[in-house]
Protein backbone atom coordinates (compact mmCIF):
# COMPACT_ATOMS: atom_id res chain seq x y z
CA UNK A 1 0.00 0.00 0.00
CA UNK A 2 1.34 3.44 -0.87
CA UNK A 3 2.53 5.77 2.07
CA UNK A 4 -0.04 7.66 3.39
CA UNK A 5 -2.57 5.67 1.92
CA UNK A 6 -5.41 4.15 4.42
CA UNK A 7 -7.11 1.26 4.21
CA UNK A 8 -10.23 2.64 5.77
CA UNK A 9 -12.09 4.24 2.68
CA UNK A 10 -14.11 6.51 5.32
CA UNK A 11 -10.49 7.75 7.11
CA UNK A 12 -10.14 11.42 6.33
CA UNK A 13 -8.06 12.52 9.56
CA UNK A 14 -4.88 13.79 7.11
CA UNK A 15 -6.48 15.28 4.24
CA UNK A 16 -5.66 19.30 3.63
CA UNK A 17 -9.61 19.30 2.97
CA UNK A 18 -13.02 18.08 4.67
CA UNK A 19 -13.08 15.06 2.49
CA UNK A 20 -15.96 13.81 4.77
CA UNK A 21 -17.98 16.36 2.75
CA UNK A 22 -17.95 13.71 0.04
CA UNK A 23 -17.87 10.35 2.04
CA UNK A 24 -19.24 7.31 0.46
CA UNK A 25 -21.31 5.81 3.41
CA UNK A 26 -25.02 5.39 2.80
CA UNK A 27 -25.80 7.46 6.26
CA UNK A 28 -23.42 10.50 4.83
CA UNK A 29 -25.81 13.06 4.66
CA UNK A 30 -23.79 15.68 2.48
CA UNK A 31 -23.88 12.63 -0.44
CA UNK A 32 -27.69 12.54 0.02
CA UNK A 33 -28.15 15.57 -0.61
CA UNK A 34 -26.05 16.05 -3.78
CA UNK A 35 -27.16 12.57 -4.76
CA UNK A 36 -30.65 14.49 -4.78
CA UNK A 37 -29.64 17.85 -5.64
CA UNK A 38 -27.26 16.41 -9.05
CA UNK A 39 -29.77 14.34 -10.45
CA UNK A 40 -30.46 15.17 -14.48
CA UNK A 41 -34.67 15.74 -13.17
CA UNK A 42 -33.45 17.77 -10.07
CA UNK A 43 -31.31 20.07 -11.85
CA UNK A 44 -33.89 20.76 -14.66
CA UNK A 45 -36.54 21.22 -12.65
CA UNK A 46 -34.88 24.10 -10.59
CA UNK A 47 -33.61 25.63 -13.83
CA UNK A 48 -36.88 25.98 -15.13
CA UNK A 49 -38.49 27.50 -11.27
CA UNK A 50 -35.93 29.70 -11.32
CA UNK A 51 -37.95 32.30 -13.36
CA UNK A 52 -41.32 31.43 -12.58
CA UNK A 53 -44.31 29.84 -10.51
CA UNK A 54 -44.96 26.50 -12.58
CA UNK A 55 -47.73 23.89 -12.51
CA UNK A 56 -47.02 20.30 -12.95
CA UNK A 57 -48.05 19.82 -16.20
CA UNK A 58 -45.97 23.04 -17.38
CA UNK A 59 -43.37 21.16 -15.96
CA UNK A 60 -43.56 17.50 -17.32
CA UNK A 61 -44.05 19.37 -21.36
CA UNK A 62 -40.87 21.27 -20.67
CA UNK A 63 -38.76 18.68 -19.34
CA UNK A 64 -38.13 16.11 -22.50
CA UNK A 65 -38.12 12.21 -21.28
CA UNK A 66 -39.59 12.85 -17.60
CA UNK A 67 -41.87 10.13 -16.90
CA UNK A 68 -45.53 11.63 -14.57
CA UNK A 69 -44.01 8.90 -12.02
CA UNK A 70 -39.97 10.77 -11.83
CA UNK A 71 -41.37 14.32 -11.83
CA UNK A 72 -43.80 13.59 -9.05
CA UNK A 73 -40.57 11.89 -7.04
CA UNK A 74 -38.30 14.40 -7.95
CA UNK A 75 -40.95 17.50 -6.91
CA UNK A 76 -41.46 15.42 -3.32
CA UNK A 77 -38.15 15.33 -2.52
CA UNK A 78 -37.32 18.67 -3.58
CA UNK A 79 -40.03 19.72 -1.35
CA UNK A 80 -38.93 17.61 1.44
CA UNK A 81 -35.55 19.14 1.07
CA UNK A 82 -36.75 22.57 1.29
CA UNK A 83 -36.46 23.66 -2.04
CA UNK A 84 -39.62 24.05 -3.73
CA UNK A 85 -42.46 24.95 -2.70
CA UNK A 86 -46.03 23.44 -3.63
CA UNK A 87 -49.03 25.18 -2.95
CA UNK A 88 -52.19 23.79 -3.62
CA UNK A 89 -55.59 25.87 -4.35
CA UNK A 90 -59.00 25.02 -3.25
CA UNK A 91 -60.61 25.30 -6.35
CA UNK A 92 -61.76 22.63 -9.00
CA UNK A 93 -60.14 21.42 -10.94
CA UNK A 94 -57.84 21.68 -8.29
CA UNK A 95 -54.85 23.52 -9.43
CA UNK A 96 -51.06 23.16 -7.54
CA UNK A 97 -48.22 25.75 -8.06
CA UNK A 98 -44.56 25.01 -7.81
CA UNK A 99 -41.90 27.47 -6.82
CA UNK A 100 -38.30 27.98 -5.51
CA UNK A 101 -38.14 28.56 -1.95
CA UNK A 102 -35.28 31.15 -0.82
CA UNK A 103 -33.54 27.93 -0.68
CA UNK A 104 -33.82 26.64 -3.67
CA UNK A 105 -32.82 29.80 -5.55
CA UNK A 106 -29.35 29.85 -3.76
CA UNK A 107 -28.91 26.57 -5.10
CA UNK A 108 -29.85 27.87 -8.32
CA UNK A 109 -27.52 30.49 -7.84
CA UNK A 110 -24.33 27.59 -7.45
CA UNK A 111 -26.11 25.39 -10.42
CA UNK A 112 -25.92 28.82 -12.82
CA UNK A 113 -22.43 29.34 -11.79
CA UNK A 114 -21.47 25.33 -12.78
CA UNK A 115 -23.16 25.48 -16.36
CA UNK A 116 -21.25 29.17 -16.92
CA UNK A 117 -18.11 27.38 -15.88
CA UNK A 118 -18.95 24.43 -18.38
CA UNK A 119 -19.48 26.63 -20.99
CA UNK A 120 -16.90 28.62 -20.51
CA UNK A 121 -14.38 25.51 -20.20
CA UNK A 122 -16.56 22.89 -22.74
CA UNK A 123 -13.73 22.95 -26.04
CA UNK A 124 -11.01 22.57 -23.69
CA UNK A 125 -12.62 19.37 -22.61
CA UNK A 126 -13.79 18.44 -25.65
CA UNK A 127 -10.11 18.88 -27.21
CA UNK A 128 -8.87 16.57 -23.62
CA UNK A 129 -11.75 13.94 -24.55
CA UNK A 130 -10.63 13.91 -27.85
CA UNK A 131 -6.22 13.62 -26.95
CA UNK A 132 -7.57 11.23 -24.66
CA UNK A 133 -9.19 8.59 -27.09
CA UNK A 134 -6.42 9.18 -29.37
CA UNK A 135 -4.14 8.27 -27.09
CA UNK A 136 -6.13 5.35 -26.24
CA UNK A 137 -6.70 4.23 -29.64
CA UNK A 138 -3.19 4.22 -29.77
CA UNK A 139 -2.17 2.00 -27.34
CA UNK A 140 -4.12 -0.77 -28.20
Amino acid sequence: MEEGTYESLGYCADTDYSARQWDTRADCDVRQILDRIADKWSLLTIALLSGRTMRFTELRREIDGVSQRMLTRTLRHLERDGLVRRTVYPVVPPRVDYELTPLGRSLHHTIQALVDWTETHQREIAAARTAYDEAEAAAV
